[in-house]
């Protein structure tokens, strides 16, 4: 009996021993745990800090580099053009940076001398011909993570008919895609890696079309186009507004593959002598990104702004007639007033006056061109000497829009 009483003693004793010995696990554990997540919190505190310094130093990197760019594109010579017994132009490209280039033309004296007259033009960067839509992307690529960051961003292509506007920007399906399908698709991988700091976002996406000083809705109903008045407002926090305009919510990024398809069906298009399915409308694809953060209690409204501007050739070059006269006319007026616009910059005193509300495209692009963005120009060129005269307008005029400055761009928060 004694024997019994000792060995259930024996057992009690090591129970007791064993579950201290537990107690003082779960405890260093508990400690660990309560370690951990304070080193967790740190990581957090320090990764969000990180986020704060990063987009510090991404927007002064872009102010340093200017808030109004410009990049200049040559597109290279299609077949048939060649087979018709087109010439290239004379364009030599250089400069440590890629940003230099020069044009050229043999022009005949009174007595019949032959010399070489040449044009040396220095942008931010010079695409040449065999430039690939990726590396144009690349370049750009810092403009829209300021977007994301909660800035107004606009990035426009401007050149004549036919000179590669509309392949920069929408660009056909695959490698060739263009700067909007791009955009769309970093700004959803980054937007996925910033959830890591606990950023949320939303896209929305609009796109109108600017035709005969009308503004149209590209996404709504084929049987309500030109129904439908749109008006462009401007809010005092440098929102713009166009009303009645149908907003896609962009979920995925092939989503906005559908959008172009649509807004593409309903754009304007004309013949004309300079191109057979020449873009007679300026269009505007906008996007709306809205970040939030319930850690930091921050909240960004960041605003895309690309832009297909339609076709800058004069009109004895367009050979248009009737209703195409009139479009071409609208056109040259509308980007006649970008040009006074930009003039007024480069010229503007403090409270001067910028002729803004004398077009609806300079109008719509007014937080666009004012100090509360950043903005980036392709002037896009035809590489044929038959088009040497509006390829020179279109560097002269580009050349005037990078010696602009619009001040310092103030992020959008709400």
């Amino acid at each position: 009996m004694l024997y019994a009483v000792c060995c259930i003693l024996y057992v009690l004793k090591r129970l007791d021993e064993s579950l201290a010995s537990r107690e003082k696990a779960l405890e260093d554990v508990q400690v660990n745990l309560k370690d951990e997540r304070q080193k967790l919190k740190s990581l957090e505190t320090k990764l969000l800090d990180e986020e704060k310094m990063r987009r510090k130093l991404h927007n002064s990197i872009q102010e340093l580099k200017g808030n109004i760019r410009v990049f200049c594109r040559v597109r290279p010579p299609v077949a048939s053009e060649m087979a018709n017994h087109g010439k290239v132009a004379s364009m030599r490209f250089y400069g440590d940076d890629n940003d230099k280039m020069e044009l050229s033309e043999e022009v005949s004296s009174t007595l019949g001398k032959v010399t070489t007259k040449s044009y040396p033009f220095s942008f931010d960067k010079v695409f040449p011909p065999e430039s690939t839509q990726e590396e144009c992307f690349e370049e750009i690529s810092q403009l829209v993570q300021s977007a994301l960051d909660g800035y107004n961003v606009c990035i426009f292509a401007y050149g004549q008919t036919g000179s590669g506007k509309t392949y920069t920007m929408e660009g056909p399906p695959g490698a060739g895609k263009g700067m909007i399908p791009r955009a769309v698709q970093q700004i959803y991988q980054v937007a996925q890696q910033l959830n890591e700091s606990n950023w949320h976002y939303t896209m929305e996406g609009q796109f109108m079309e600017i035709y005969n000083e009308t503004v149209h809705d590209l996404l709504g109903d084929c049987s309500n186009y030109g129904k439908i008045k749109h008006d462009i407002r401007h809010e005092k926090s440098g929102k713009t507004v166009i009303t009645d305009m149908t907003s896609v919510l962009l979920d995925s990024p092939a989503r906005v593959n559908t959008m172009l398809r649509k807004a593409s069906q309903n754009r304007a298009t004309g013949a004309t002598n300079m191109n057979e399915r020449s873009s007679r409308s300026h269009s505007v694809f906008m996007l709306r990104l809205n970040g939030d953060n319930p850690v930091t209690g921050e909240r960004t409204t960041g605003v895309l702004n690309l832009i297909d501007l339609a076709g800058s050739e004069r009109l004895a070059m367009s050979g248009s007639t009737g209703n195409r006269l009139k479009e071409t006319q609208a056109i040259n007026k509308s980007l006649s007033c970008l040009g006074d616009v930009i003039s007024a910059l480069l010229n503007n005193k403090e409270g001067g006056h910028i002729p803004y509300r004398n077009s609806k495209l300079t109008y719509l692009l007014q937080n666009s061109l004012g100090g509360n963005s950043k903005t980036l120009m392709f002037v896009n060129i035809s590489p044929l000497s038959e088009h040497f005269n509006e390829t020179l307008c279109s560097l002269r005029f580009a050349t005037k829009v990078n010696s602009c400055r619009i001040g310092t761009a103030r992020r959008l928060t709400r």
